[in-house]
């Protein structure tokens, strides 16, 4: 199959999933696409292209998300380097320890052990990235605060009922931080007036964009795909109400 750069022709396809499985992030160059097998499955893969020009804010994202970002955030994150970057490291470090807690609850799931346990190794890489970030430009890492957002969805899941319907909110729940962070560091790559920032959170953007596909898939893999569909709205304009709740603060990520 031939395909067109994504600087002409952006698009973000559903699939199987898209993750690179290293502790370190590649170098871009001009537009990138990535496609990796789920274990050792044979079915096709989806491919993402994703370029910093996506996601125009329009009434829903390109990822599906129904709020998007305000845009007076960027600016203001701009301002709160040392606390964009602080939240960033631990949001990257409760990633890691989001995929070893389902690794934890649910090691009989082959498929999502296989899957996301590189992703442990990726998301740790990412947090010493954002710390090497921190250092060179003589800034500290601040102390971790609360993250009413991820509290917020986490309230939203549904408690009780059974194992693998625990596991599919847990799963929806890692997609929806997924593509937000995704779109904050769309905001981020294109509107820091520094180059080597913006290129940094320009590869962030990129591996947020296979993750969010990854849980997706699991989801739709243990479960039943049209109540994951159903479930995963539900996500999606709950997020999109608690956000329009909450101020414009530019050192959080969320």
């Amino acid at each position: 199959m031939k395909l067109k750069s994504p600087r002409r022709n952006v698009q973000l396809y559903p699939g199987r999933c898209l993750c690179h499985r290293t502790n370190q992030l590649p170098a871009l160059t001009g537009w990138q696409a990535r496609v990796v097998r789920l274990s050792d499955s044979r079915k096709p893969v989806s491919l993402v292209y994703m370029n910093r020009n996506v996601m125009k804010p329009t009434s829903k994202t390109v990822l599906g998300l129904h709020l998007p970002t305000d845009p007076r955030w960027a600016n203001l994150a701009k301002i709160s380097l040392e606390e964009i970057l602080t939240d960033h490291a631990y949001c990257e470090q409760k990633a890691a320890t989001a995929c070893i807690s389902l690794v934890q609850l649910y090691p009989d799931h082959q498929e999502l052990v296989e899957s996301v346990a590189p992703i442990v190794t990726e998301e740790w890489g990412h947090f010493r990235m954002v710390l090497q970030e921190l250092k060179k430009r003589g800034l500290q890492l601040g102390y971790q605060r609360k993250d009413e957002y991820v509290n917020g969805l986490l309230a939203f899941q549904r408690k009780g009922g059974k194992r693998e319907e625990r596991l599919i909110e847990k799963l929806l729940t890692c997609a929806l931080i997924e593509a937000r962070s995704c779109e904050r560091f769309r905001l981020l790559s294109i509107g820091l007036s520094d180059p080597d920032l913006s290129d940094f959170y320009y590869k962030f953007m990129v591996a947020e964009a296979g993750h969010y596909r990854l849980f997706l898939d699991l989801a739709n893999l243990y479960g039943s795909p049209e109540k994951v569909r159903i479930r995963w709205q539900e996500y999606l304009d709950f997020e999109a109400r608690m956000l329009s709740g909450f101020p414009v603060r530019g050192d959080r990520m969320h």
